[in-house]
């Protein structure tokens, strides 16, 4: 195995959603593998903290403050990110949230709140982003689906239905930007640790939490819940020069969920 190939040295990563969770991961394991980072999300003093860590290991960090749901903050944080660093190489699409309503009950509001965040900021932030990447000689977007996004789950019809047009605009922006060597792909992620999976058990305290993490991964084939350095580690791959024969997939890192 051509390991050199793996190294993020040299690049540029743009990561929404960065404060925590799978963002913060994917930050820090990015900035392991040699990238500079920057951060975004809508809490600056979790991203500084994010940048903390990223500066610790001898990278560069910049933490913009972002609502990746409104299309005059993403101008302004990819023109803050380009006066910092002057390109950006990778992208990662991991901003997103979800809300447990039934479909019955669910109202206009709840619906664009999950879909201007998952679905409309995810692709306006490519496309800002393919734009200079083609100015630039190419690079390589990855955006964060999910398994709901392939087999739909119970109450978050909205947030399933967001994911599954990640999925499809993956396969649509990598056929397009193809030919200006960007490379498009995804990460479907299955019960992963984060604060997001976490409020499906709202209303326990942090011992049944930890109960119902351990009751879910023993249905799992892997046997265990999913780490957000799990993604992290698929995300590397999919940055990196060892994924450079591959786009408009979007890789299952569910533990056998599906299965």
């Amino acid at each position: 195995m051509d390991l050199p190939r793996f190294s993020l040295q040299g690049k540029v990563a743009l990561v929404t959603g960065g404060s925590r969770g799978i963002g913060e991961a994917i930050a820090v394991e990015f900035a392991k593998a040699g990238a500079d980072i920057a951060v975004t999300s809508r809490k600056l003093p979790e991203l500084e903290r994010v940048a903390g860590e990223v500066r610790k290991l001898g990278r560069k960090a910049l933490a913009v403050e972002t609502h990746v749901g409104r299309l005059d903050q993403i101008e302004k944080c990819i023109a803050t990110v380009m006066a910092e660093f002057g390109k950006i190489d990778i992208l990662v699409n991991n901003a997103g949230t979800s809300q447990a309503i039934p479909a019955l009950d669910y109202t206009e509001r709840a619906w664009d709140a999950v879909m201007n965040l998952n679905l409309k900021g995810l692709f306006f932030m490519s496309q800002g982003v393919a734009r200079i990447m083609k100015e630039k000689g190419g690079g390589s977007i990855i955006n964060i689906a999910s398994v709901s996004g392939i087999k739909s789950e119970v109450p978050v019809i909205a947030y399933s239905v967001s994911k599954a047009g990640v999925i499809m605009a993956t396969k649509s922006m990598a056929i397009e930007w193809g030919q200006y060597h960007i490379r498009v792909n995804g990460i479907a992620p299955g019960p992963v640790v984060t604060r997001l999976y976490d409020s499906h058990f709202i209303n326990m305290t942090e011992e049944q939490i930890e109960k119902a993490h351990e009751a879910v991964g023993k249905r799992l084939p892997a046997r265990h819940v999913g780490q957000p350095y799990e993604i992290a580690d698929a995300a590397i791959y999919l940055a990196s020069d060892a994924s450079s024969f591959m786009t408009g997939h979007t890789m299952v890192v569910d533990g056998g969920t599906l299965l």
